[in-house]
This record gives structure tokens, sequence and C-alpha cells, in this order.
């Protein structure tokens, strides 16, 4: 009875239960449970609200309006709120609003998470790197990189309005929400591209936006979508920029080229709305034309040169200058100079016009084999010397080269080379003229005292084997320099021919205006001819055997050439 009588605090807790539904203490009790309330007042800026215990609580207004927006609260509403204590050191109990719309925001957003739904908040403020977003009394965090595709310089146009957000990921037990304003934003968009997609055909025309322009085009918003116009669907015309055509804003007529409904690009044109300039270039452009044109574009391997709008052939370096070779095309063209050109060849399937740029010009290797025949003389300075010979500038911007064995007589090619230097001015024979090799050969020892005649015939009567009598001119280590006659041919003897044994072959035993006997035993390249006093001893060695010996006669060597020369003293 004593228990009737004075009832503890579990009597009093498991009654104050049964009044308000036997719930509390089923859930292990009263506090920490939304429960329902009623406004009894409002007092300043705060509502005193009644949940069935034995003090009132009081709550702050601005916990039931959302950001920006008025309480709207007045006297005998119902709301539901958060018991965090049933008493405080006051008596009074302690609720909370925002725990009771947290803890039920919670509960709809997990629901909300798990099915992948969109959710509805308000961006209230600002935290380092994003903003805060207010889901019906959770608070979530909105990374700056999530409020919108693009990047947003001012959110403030976005705060405070009520909008869709999706939920990227959730933590209840840390209480951390994570939202996302660009996966609403991308969906939408994806749905509307889709649909937009699905009314549009390539081949279409239909009008467009800049919206932005790149290096390799521009992408134009075809309401909705954006669809990129590449650099080279602009225009025919050579276009270095998209700028040269086209401004950001601008409304442009284009073609849907082609869609790729997998990715949901669009390729758009513009040139293809103009009429094609190539139809009928081979007619238009015709082989061994002469046109003129201006020079677009300067590469390594040529230049490009514009015959119209839209149409371009290109000036291979090798088609550029009859004599300057192995040069950059810009040291020959510029860019926007206007030219002469030849078509050489036109591809109208593959959009291709070869043009030659020296063939416009006069062939100066044509006009120096007209001016300066095989036999002339030419002068000209020294540019370059190589391993075999030396190249001389002539008129016209041409060069000849004089090989390493036309340019002195009676010394090596390689002591050749070395009586010449660069820039030196010197005289040249024209021994040959090969205009469609484009190459000149010159002689410089055929302008020597007794050299033979070039072009013509050889004003001596020498003939191979035939035996003269010549005068040494000079006496060098390889040999001796000798002359037929008086003005005759020179030529030369070299050392190992002027005589059968050893010791007759030292050139030193020789003195210049001696006279002896010479076999001519053939002609250089130049028709210089070459003696030998070896072969003409040969030669009259055999003609005495011939002559005085046998086979069986038993006569020896000595015997038959004795016979020989005293018959030829006699």
């Amino acid at each position: 009875m004593a228990s009737t009588a004075f009832p503890s605090r579990d009597d009093f807790a498991a009654l104050l239960d049964e009044s308000l539904g036997g719930g509390a203490a089923a859930d292990g009790g009263f506090e920490g449970r939304v429960v329902k309330g009623t406004v009894t007042a409002i007092e300043n800026d705060k509502a005193v609200i009644d949940v069935g215990l034995k003090s009132e609580g009081r709550v702050a207004l601005r916990e039931f309006a959302a950001p920006g927006q008025d309480h709207g609260l007045k006297v005998g509403d119902e709301v539901e709120v958060y018991v965090d204590r049933i008493e405080n050191a006051d008596g009074e109990a302690m609720l909370s609003r925002d725990r009771a719309r947290r803890e039920a925001a919670w509960d709809k957003l997990e629901s909300e998470f798990g099915e992948g739904k969109r959710v509805e908040g308000v961006i209230f403020g600002r935290v380092k790197g994003g903003f805060t977003v207010d889901l019906d009394g959770a608070v979530a965090f909105l990374p700056g990189s999530q409020v919108d595709i693009r990047p947003v310089r001012d959110v403030t146009p976005l705060m405070d309005i009520p909008q869709p957000f999706q939920i990227l990921k959730m933590d209840r037990r840390r209480g951390n929400i994570v939202v996302s304003r660009r996966a609403v934003l991308e969906e939408t968009r994806a749905e509307q591209r889709t649909g937009l997609i699905q009314s549009l055909a390539e081949g279409q025309i239909i009008d467009g936006i800049v919206k932005n322009i790149t290096d390799y085009g521009a992408f134009v918003d075809l309401g909705g979508i954006d669809g990129l116009l590449h650099v080279t669907d602009i225009s025919y015309k050579r276009i270095n920029h998209p700028s040269e055509a086209i401004t950001i804003g601008e409304t442009v007529k284009v073609q849907i080229i082609r869609i790729n409904s997998e990715t949901q690009r669009i390729s758009l044109g513009m040139k293809q709305l103009e009429s094609d300039p190539w139809e009928g270039a081979s007619v238009k452009y015709p082989i061994g034309a002469k046109l003129s044109g201006a020079v677009t574009n300067i590469t390594e391997y040529g230049a490009f040169v514009e015959l119209e709008p839209g149409i371009e052939g290109l000036v291979h370096v090798s088609e550029m200058s009859w004599t300057k070779k192995n040069v950059h095309p810009g040291k020959i063209v510029s860019t926007s100079q206007e030219v002469d050109v030849i078509v050489l060849e036109v591809d109208a399937e593959k959009r291709r016009i070869s043009l030659g740029l020296k063939q416009a010009q006069s062939n100066p290797w044509d006009a120096f084999a007209d001016k300066h025949p095989v036999g002339s003389v030419v002068e000209g300075e020294v540019k370059n010397a190589t391993e075999f010979g030396l190249f001389i500038g002539l008129d016209g911007d041409v060069d000849g080269m004089v090989h390493m064995s036309d340019i002195a007589w009676g010394i090596s090619g390689e002591d050749a080379l070395n009586l010449h230097l660069k820039g030196e001015q010197v005289k040249a024979i024209v021994l040959d003229v090969d205009v469609e090799k484009e190459r000149i050969s010159l002689g410089m020892k055929q302008l020597e005292k007794g050299a033979p005649a070039v072009g013509g015939s050889d004003s001596s009567t020498l003939r191979k084997n035939e035996v003269v009598t010549v005068t040494v001119l000079e006496v060098r280590d390889g040999g001796l320099e000798v002359q037929v006659g008086e003005d005759g041919a020179t030529g030369f003897i070299k050392r190992n021919d002027l005589g059968r044994d050893r010791d007759e072959q030292r050139p030193d035993r020789f003195q210049v205006g001696q006279k002896l006997d010479a076999m001519v035993t053939g002609f250089d390249r130049s028709r210089k001819p070459t003696f030998s006093v070896k072969a003409h001893q040969l030669a009259e060695e055999k003609q005495a055997v011939a002559q005085y010996g046998s086979s069986d006669s038993g006569a020896s060597l000595g015997d038959i050439l004795g016979a020989a020369l005293k018959q030829r003293e006699d």
C-alpha cells in the first residue's frame, strides 16, 4: 500500500507514458522523441507550446520559418517538436522545432536517397569550399564544383530560392549530407538533348547562336544543345582562326553534317550552304595555264597560292626557283605576295592543284645555252670548291662546274683544286650544257696554250698510235709537258712512259726544248693527247722482230735489233 500512498518516480513516468499513449515507455522514455504540441501563446520571439507535460516549453520563432521566410504561427496551431528534456532547471520542458524538423527530414531524405530521387532545398549560406543548403530542416553541404555545369562567379541569384538537388552522400551518424545541383542540371540537360537530337536530322538547315569560339572551331547553340562548327567547315576559303569569320553572339545559319546519337555530338557546317568552288576545277584550271594569285601560307615544303576564294594550289619548294635550291620557301616568297604561277597538275577529287612558280619565269639555263654555246669563254667567281671540282657563278645566276681533271694540265686533280680559292675570278671554256639536268660543264685547262679546240673538229691531225716528234715544254716530277711542233697540241708524258727501263724513266734526264719521238696513246675527255716514249720503243721492237727475226732462225733479240739499227743507219 505504501507504493500507492507514496508513488515512486518510475510509477509517475509510467502514468505519464500511459497518458501519452504508452509509446514513450516502450521506446525507452519520453525524452529524445518527436511529439505533437499546441501553440498556446506567442511571446516576443518565442512560441509557447503545450505537449501534455506538467509544464510548457518555449521554442524560438525562427525555428518555424525557412531562411528568408515568415514563421506564420498563430495560437492554436498544432506543431511537431523534439523533446530534449522533460524539464530544465526552471521547470520548463526543453523543446526544439529544428530537431523535430531535422529528424523528420533525415527519415525522408534517407528514403529518397535510397530511391535516387531529387530533393528540394534552399542555399542559405557560404562555407569554405562551398555552400550550405537547407533540406527542410537538415543542413547539407554543396561543394563549389557542384553548383553548376560551368563555373559560377556569383551565386547570390541562386540563394534563398527553393530548387532541386541530388544527394551524393549521407552519413546520419555524423550528420553529413553532400548534395549536387550540377547533377540535376546535367540530367535535365541530357533529357533535353535527347529530345532535341531526336527532332534533328543530318542535312537539316537550322539557325544557331555562336556560344563560344576556340582555335579549332566554334560551339553553336541550337536551342538547348550545342553543335561544333569546325574551322575547316566554316568556309571554303582558308581561315586561320574562326574569329576571322564569326563572332560570339552572332546568329548563323548552319547545316547538320553528322549526329552521333551515342555521344550526343553534333557536327555543323557553314560552307556546305555555299556552292563548291572545286566543281569544274579541271576545266577552269587547265594544265599549262598561267594564273595570278596571292600567297596565303608558307610551309617548309612549299607555299600555298589562292587562285580564287576557296581554291588554293601548292607550289612545291622544288618548283619555286630555277637556281635557288635547298632554301626555305619563305626566302623566295612572302605571305600576301601576288605571284604568277603555271598549273602543273589538277586533282579535283582530292582537291589538289600543283603549281609552278619557276615555270612562269624564263629558264636561265636556256638563256645561258643560247648566249654561251659550247666552246665559248666565260668568266665568273669561284662559289665553292668540292672534292671533285670547282663551282663557278655565271650569268643568269646559274653555276657551272669545272671538274678537277679540267683545271690544269700535268698535275693531279687534288693539286689542281688547291690552285684556286673561293671568291677568285677565273675564266673557263664551256664544254657542255644540259638544260634538262640544269648542268653546265666548264674547263679551265683548255684555255692553256696548245690545248685542243672545244666544240669543233680537232685542229690537229693526230691519230692514236701515231709516232710524232715533240718538244719538251716543262720538266715536272710526274713527267714531261710536251708540244707537237711549234704550235701544235700540247700533251703530257707520264714518268713511267718516259722509257722502257727504270733508269730511262727519270724526268730530270730531259731538258726544256729537247726533242724526242713519242707515240700518241690516246686523248682525255677534253681531246687533249697523251704521249708515251715507252710505247714507241715497244712498237719499234715489235716491228724489228717481225722484219728481221723468225721463230726458227736462232737469232737473239740483240742480233735482231742490231740488224735493224744498222739498216736504219744505212
